[in-house]
């Protein structure tokens, strides 16, 4: 797809697999991926997290998925508090802003939260420093429990880094998890800015995919 304006958010909700593709699935969404980010040890692992959270970038195209947007998707899909049963730092709910921005949009969201009476959330919001990518095995976590789909798409891209980095793969790890369906992504595929020729090979792919 050609080059768009984009913005990144980082955000962290729980286990890492879940938000990535809840968040791949959306719309304006470009590309997302897993790693750790919020602490202070350098060059973290899933084995050797240290003060670090389980945490997702979300590239996303500003012009059709706001950053506001993402934010209430972000407090109305998890729970701070307790978040589905995990504790400690590696589960932490947390956001790191990347721009002035982005902080004053998170302000304008938690006033939206205190209007609306709800309790105020245990999210802990820093400025953005460093991510650490995760390993590739938790790269679009769901999409590879579906080997079918991943030797379908190696059809399209020349190795999984490329194929864990597209558009499509967002779309379909989300798919995978169930936040879409294969029609609404057909359908999309339809809009994307590429060659029909193109366009066409993509879909055909996403419609032979065994699931």
């Amino acid at each position: 797809m050609k080059e768009l304006h984009s913005e990144t958010a980082t955000l962290a909700m729980g286990c890492f697999w879940g938000p990535e593709a809840l968040f791949g699935s959306l719309p304006g969404v470009v590309r997302t991926r897993t790693g750790y980010a919020g602490g202070t040890l350098a060059d973290p692992t899933y084995r050797r997290i240290g003060d670090h959270t389980e945490t997702i970038e979300v590239e996303f195209d500003p012009a059709v998925l706001t950053y506001e947007e993402i934010l209430r998707i972000f407090w109305n899909n998890h729970n701070p508090i307790n978040i589905n049963g995990y504790k400690g730092r590696q589960y932490q709910s947390m956001l790191l802003y990347r721009s002035p921005g982005q902080r004053e949009a998170i302000q304008r969201v938690l006033e939206e939260l205190r209007a609306s009476g709800k309790e105020e959330p245990a999210t802990e919001i820093h400025p953005f420093t460093i991510f650490y990518p995760a390993e590739e095995k938790h790269q679009k976590y769901y999409l590879k429990r579906h080997p079918d789909a991943v030797g379908k798409l190696l059809g399209l891209y020349s190795s999984i880094s490329d194929m864990d980095r597209s558009t499509l793969a967002a779309r379909l790890n989300g798919l995978a998890k169930g936040y879409t369906n294969r029609s609404g992504i057909v359908e999309e595929v339809k809009r994307w800015p590429l060659p029909e020729r193109e366009r066409e090979r993509i879909i055909g792919r996403v419609k032979e995919i065994r699931w």
